[in-house]
């Protein structure tokens, strides 16, 4: 069993008005050194997978088809043997 950590966010390119909304929530608070949050999904996904392998190749699968919009986002993950 694999448990993969999967990062997605907005592309560099991509207006972020959550990301906005939230360094402004921050400079209300006196946050005034927040120059910028850029906003993103964090998911975890356990796998019954033989192989490492098999396990990224599923979750990469699974992040092209669904979790990330391709168009505007990347996505990046991490595989650990689940204990």
């Amino acid at each position: 069993m694999y448990v993969a950590r999967v990062y997605v966010t907005l592309r560099p390119t991509v207006n972020d008005p959550e990301g906005l909304t939230i360094r402004n929530g921050l400079h209300q608070l006196g946050f005034d050194m927040v120059r910028s949050v850029r906003s993103g999904k964090y998911m975890e996904i356990r796998l019954d997978q033989d192989s490492e392998e098999a396990a990224s190749a599923s979750v990469s699968e699974m992040c092209g088809q669904l979790l990330a919009n391709p168009v505007i986002e990347d996505y990046r993950f991490e595989l650990e043997q689940a204990g």
